[in-house]
């Protein structure tokens, strides 16, 4: 058997899902023109099998030890103060009877506060996606109403709190923009994002959608969301000399590390950032304030600082999802076919950042159209920065198209599932680039006979219990594949049989060591149990960001890569007195702790045996993987069908959910167990997006007027119905692992499902969010 033929059947035995037998896998052959990598694995059945999480165990026991629960001898306890005004100067603040309050240590302001550099890293910064070049209390400039203008220091965190209301400040407020209508009259520019400009146009759309026989054109709306993560963001820092530690609640630690090093003039390798468990984290877990002006606390008075932010502060500091007016106009014929989409409009972000919502992104790939027109422009507002939230653009992005699709489906008198079938594009209509893998028709068709959608009834209001008016309603969710470059990966095997992987990966409750381990012993061909993971620590080799659903290719990646040089080092450890010598990596495979010949099965020595004979207690390997260059050839994305059953009140117009299906294809499914909770929790906060969330903004002076849970409404155990998922579980012979990302993909597309729904149920267009009871009365 050669090197092609291996790869072949390396392909093959992906996408069937082959398990019992010895497997030759490709790490590289994801890449044209790849070097196919023959290194098989015994398939022992972890992959696909519902495996619990690791953590688990350690969390409902309380032995999950998280950032802001770490004690540090002499550690004193911080509180911020927040202005109130959206733009000017502090004119004056008094913290005199702050510091002298019982316990206070000190009061930081920009006065006495160590003087830095801005934080400037993609990912890390508060700016989210471009550099910053805000001070951090290095000045009297304030930028948005709540920035923080005071650090109180203290030997508990009731002291801190109560000395940190006795700080009186007065303002200097300069002109500002604080309402939309205001930030529109300003005049609109183009948007970027990850410093792409966000225009796409394929012929003449908005022509041939003036010349189409049918046609719908609407605005929608969605608001502002905040991060309300169940772990509010904390961290507990020290300063060992010149060293930085950091215990912090971290989706990206390596960039968290680099950024800090540069604010503090530091060598990277000289902070240290740990963060070993984070109750979750949709894209806010990034580096804000709070960490840096903890360091700089620490600093300035030489003794450990904890801070810890309330809710309210995560609201004041944080940055979330902003608010969008987005145009969906889709021209067709009366069989159907599309022949415009127009999908334009407005997000509103601060000046001093540069994150637009790009709620033009699922619709680039969704769906065929002869034409297309595809932008987003932003306005300024003085505003707290935007950030990354559970799907940015697709989320919002998909209620405006999806929307829009029932709408069309309504005009042409077309099952809305049929409509979005006649229009399944045969490669990516925006790029032309095929798709690696897209099965969003069978997930559809499943979805629809697990709901049972023949039952609905496509006239409005005509399906009524009692009070009740009950609807059907449907929408497609997707979500781009990505792998971003620079996961590395660290294997240590021991002589007796163990192995320790190290990813620089992030756990907010998604399964990731658990995953990592999965993928980890069916390389090594040893038990789960002999497989230990590392991760959330910056001093670990490799870049890996939580975020873009792309944590577990990224690692993947990086342990396949790592455990190829791995196999090498073993034959070269075995040498003459093996009976492995002579063989290469390609001529071997791993089984049952050990390495064995593949065609020769019994040519085999065990790592127990090899590292005894070579007098070695360890061996380790470190390896970077491939440049992610699969997605310059194929479009990739995750794709789902969401069906909702909604039930509304004739008499108080109160919305129930009864119950949602979503249908997903994302490839192949790591592990069931985490994947069905990651897909669930994405619903549920679909759910919430459609019914309850909305950051109220005051237009008149840029606060937030709700910073708190009792105010700001996120789905609770009452709210959620019974949610099912299913999964085509097809592999896509492109990616490391056969994988898609499932992290993001579970919102996408919730919000429009629900509208659809409910227009079924009352015969009520809903085209803003949050839906409202006023909305429906």
């Amino acid at each position: 058997m050669n090197i092609v033929d291996n790869a072949k059947l390396a392909a093959q035995a992906v996408v069937q899902g082959a398990m019992a037998k010895l497997v030759p896998l490709a790490p590289d052959s994801w890449i044209p023109g790849g070097v196919p990598d023959p290194l098989i694995a015994r398939k022992h059945g972890l992959i696909g099998s519902p495996v619990s999480r690791r953590d688990g165990p350690l969390k409902v026991q309380g032995q999950a030890r998280f950032a802001a629960e770490v004690v540090l001898e002499g550690m004193v306890y911080a509180a911020l103060a927040y202005a109130t005004i959206p733009r000017g100067r502090i004119a004056t603040l008094d913290t005199d009877a702050a510091e002298a309050a019982p316990g206070v240590v000190a009061v930081m302001t920009w006065r006495n506060c160590p003087r830095m550099n801005p934080p400037a890293v993609f990912g890390s910064s508060p700016t989210a996606a471009g550099p910053s070049d805000l001070p951090i209390l290095q000045d009297d400039r304030i930028h948005w109403n709540g920035q923080p203008i005071a650090v109180v220091l203290a030997e508990t965190q009731e002291q801190a709190d109560h000395a940190r209301s006795l700080i009186v400040a007065t303002y200097q407020a300069d002109p500002s923009t604080t309402s939309l209508a205001a930030a529109k009259a300003h005049g609109a520019v183009p948007g970027l994002f990850m410093g792409t400009a966000l225009l796409n146009e394929k012929g003449d759309a908005e022509a041939t959608l003036v010349a189409a026989p049918h046609r719908v054109d609407h605005l929608y709306r969605t608001p502002r969301h905040n991060h309300n993560a169940i772990e509010p963001h904390g961290a507990t820092i020290l300063w060992d000399g010149d060293d930085l530690v950091i215990h912090d609640m971290s989706q990206m630690v390596t960039a968290t590390a680099a950024t800090l090093a540069g604010v503090f003039d530091l060598e990277p390798a000289q902070v240290r950032i740990m963060s070993p468990y984070v109750g979750g984290g949709f894209g806010g877990k990034g580096l804000w304030d709070h960490q840096i002006l903890g360091a700089a606390a620490a600093k300035m008075i030489g003794r450990p600082v904890r801070i810890a932010l309330s809710r309210e502060g995560v609201f004041r500091l944080v940055g979330g999802r902003t608010l969008t007016e987005q145009r969906v106009a889709i021209g067709a014929t009366a069989d159907g076919h599309f022949t415009a989409i127009v999908h334009s409009g407005i997000a509103a972000m601060s000046a001093h950042n540069n994150m637009p919502e790009p709620f033009i992104l699922a619709t680039q790939s969704a769906y065929a159209a002869d034409s297309f027109k595809l932008s987003v422009d932003t306005v300024a507002m003085n505003m707290l920065a935007n950030t990354f939230m559970r799907a940015p653009g697709e989320a919002v992005g998909t209620f405006a198209l999806e929307s829009a699709i029932d709408e069309l489906a309504t005009e042409l008198g077309i099952d809305p599932i049929e409509l979005r079938l006649r229009n399944e594009p045969d490669k990516d209509p925006v790029s032309g680039l095929p798709f690696s893998s897209r099965h969003i028709d069978e997930a559809w068709r499943a979805g629809a006979e697990a709901f049972g959608w023949s039952a609905r009834n496509p006239v409005p209001g005509a399906r009524r219990e009692g009070e009740w008016f009950v609807g059907l309603g449907c929408a497609t969710g997707t979500y781009p594949y990505h792998r971003m470059p620079g996961a590395a990966a660290r294997i240590t095997l021991t002589r007796d049989g163990r192995a320790i992987v190290e990813v620089a990966a992030h756990e907010m409750g998604m399964g990731t060591s658990t995953t990592t381990a999965m993928v980890a012993a069916e390389r090594l061909g040893l038990p789960i149990e002999q497989v230990e993971v590392r991760y959330g620590d910056s001093i670990i080799p490799g870049a890996i960001l939580a975020g873009g659903s792309q944590q577990t290719a990224a690692i993947g990646a990086a342990v396949i890569a790592a455990h190829h040089a791995l196999v090498g080092e073993l034959l070269k450890l075995a040498g003459n007195d093996s009976a492995l010598a002579g063989l290469s990596v390609a001529d071997v495979g791993t089984e049952d702790g050990a390495l064995c010949k593949l065609d020769e099965p019994s040519r085999r020595e065990s790592y127990t045996s090899i590292l005894a004979r070579a007098q070695r207690d360890t061996i380790v390997v470190t390896e970077q993987a491939s440049q992610p260059l699969e997605i310059q050839h194929w479009s990739m994305h995750s794709h789902s069908a969401i069906f909702v059953e909604v039930a509304v009140s004739s008499v108080t117009a109160e919305t129930r959910v009864r119950r949602v299906l979503g249908s997903f294809d994302c490839g192949r499914i790591m592990n069931p167990k985490t994947a069905r909770s990651q897909f669930r929790g994405g619903i549920i906060m679909g759910l919430g997006m459609a019914l309850m969330e909305e950051t109220q903004f005051d237009e008149r002076n840029g606060r937030i007027m709700n910073p708190s849970l009792a105010e700001y409404h996120v789905p609770v155990q009452m709210d959620v119905p019974e949610i099912d998922v299913i999964w085509t579980d097809i592999a896509d012979p492109h990616t490391p692992m056969g994988a898609h990302g499932v992290g993001e993909i579970g919102i996408t597309g919730v919000a429009a499902a629900v509208a659809n729904a409910i227009y079924n149920a009352t015969g009520k267009r809903i085209r803003d969010l949050p839906v409202r009871l006023d909305t429906l009365l």
